[in-house]
Parts: structure tokens; C-alpha cells; sequence
């Protein structure tokens, strides 16, 4: 006799807990909001927070009815969901808020702050500039942060302008490479565009300060220690 068969249910991934990692407060409000997004989307309950719920409607056909019931109900469940994941402070405020209004509220309470970082974000990003004897691998790091916190704002860098800005804060030792770039036109990401400054840092003939030269001994004073005649100096003192 054939074994029984089991039929299994497979149940939708639960990604919640990427909310209960890190609660909204005053400073992450984009980054938990893209995780909310991402969340609600997956549960197919991301529609409440484009629009307020409707009044009930008057009589009407019992499906039309039942979408309007099933929107109340989901509003319900990602405002207690969008609650429970903030600040003490922040939940005292938007208790009362449906799903809707809350988000309308914080993305009015952040907007200011996040422009206002914005701002200094891209003054610092095109602030950056390298220098002959700097180190490649720090700079283009340094850059890759403030255009990571630009995305993190909501305003992210397409790549081929990520790339021009920093070729235009390289110095001038990188001409030849700038160069070669811009007449390839590479199709690659900003990790192997890194990857490719460094290799050309490493093939860039190294030159030696004046200044070093000199405290080494390379570089010597014409005629030191002799008068215009080719004689030894001879000190000036009493008797001479």
C-alpha cells in the first residue's frame, strides 16, 4: 500500500524582525522607512500607506464592501506594526495616527534635517580632493562613504556621475589614466573602478621631494666650500 501523501504548506518568509533590529528615532527615519516599505510590500499591505482610508462606502456590491474592510483592517495592523517599532517619544505622538498620517507626519518632521544633511554631504563629497602623495585607497573610500550616506538620504549618485566626480578629485599623476578612461568608456562598477586606481597608483613612477634629496646628500651646492678662485675659504678672526 502507497505510503500517504503529505501535502505542505508553505508559509511567506517573515521579515519583521529587520524592524526590530533597529527602532525609528531622530536619526534613521529613511532607513527604517525602506525596511517598513520592504516589509509591507512582502505581506502585500504597502497600498495603506499611499492613501488614507476611505469613508465606508454606502450599499454596495459585498465584494467592494469587503475590499473596504480588508483595507481598515490592514491600516490597523501596520499602524500597531509601525508603533511598535519606534521610540518611546515618537509613539506617544503618532498613537492615535492611522498608518497614512503617521508616515505624512515623520516624513514632514525629518524632511528639514535631511535636506539640511544632504547639503553638507555633497559639500564634503565634492570637497574631496586628493593629493599627489596621498594614499588612493583612503580617498576613494572616503568618497564611497558620503555618497553611500547621499543614497541613504534618498538622493543616490547614478554611477557614471559617481565616477566622473572622482576622477575629477584625483590629482595631476592621474592624467594619463583619466585619460584612457574616459576614451574606453568602461562599463563597471565603482568596487572594480577602485580596484583600477589602485593598480594605476601602483604603475605611477614615484618622484623623489627636493627637500628629502637634500637631507640625503643627492643634491649639493655648486662649489661648496670654495671662493670663486677654486681656493679653501678662509675664515675671517683676529690676526687673520
Amino acid at each position: 500500500m502507497a505510503p500517504p501523501i503529505t501535502i505542505t504548506h508553505h508559509h511567506p518568509m517573515n521579515l519583521r524582525s529587520m524592524l526590530e533590529k533597529e527602532k525609528v528615532d531622530h536619526s534613521n527615519f529613511f532607513d527604517w522607512y525602506r525596511n517598513l516599505r520592504i516589509v509591507l510590500k512582502q505581506e502585500k499591505k504597502d497600498y495603506v500607506l499611499e492613501s488614507q482610508v476611505p469613508e465606508e462606502p454606502p450599499y454596495v456590491p459585498k465584494v467592494a464592501h469587503d475590499d473596504w474592510i480588508k483595507h481598515v483592517d490592514d491600516s490597523l495592523d501596520v499602524s500597531c506594526l509601525t508603533l511598535a517599532t519606534m521610540i518611546p517619544d515618537l509613539q506617544r505622538d503618532l498613537e492615535l495616527f492611522t498608518a497614512f498620517d503617521m508616515i505624512v507626519h515623520l516624513k514632514q518632521m525629518f524632511g528639514q534635517q535631511v535636506r539640511t544633511e544632504r547639503f553638507e554631504t555633497v559639500l564634503a563629497l565634492h570637497a574631496c580632493k586628493m593629493e599627489e602623495t596621498g594614499n588612493v585607497s583612503t580617498h576613494v573610500l572616503m568618497m564611497k562613504s558620503h555618497m553611500a550616506q547621499l543614497e541613504r538620504l534618498g538622493s543616490p549618485y547614478p554611477l557614471d556621475l559617481a565616477i566622473d566626480i572622482i576622477l575629477n578629485s584625483l590629482p595631476k599623476c592621474f592624467d594619463t589614466f583619466i585619460m584612457n578612461y574616459n576614451r574606453n568608456g568602461w562599463d563597471i562598477s565603482i568596487s572594480e573602478f577602485h580596484g583600477m586606481l589602485k593598480t594605476a597608483k601602483k604603475n605611477i613612477p614615484r618622484k623623489t621631494p627636493y627637500v628629502l634629496m637634500i637631507q640625503e646628500g643627492q643634491v649639493k651646492k655648486k662649489n661648496q666650500g670654495k671662493n670663486f678662485k677654486g681656493k679653501p675659504r678662509v675664515g675671517k678672526g683676529k690676526g687673520k
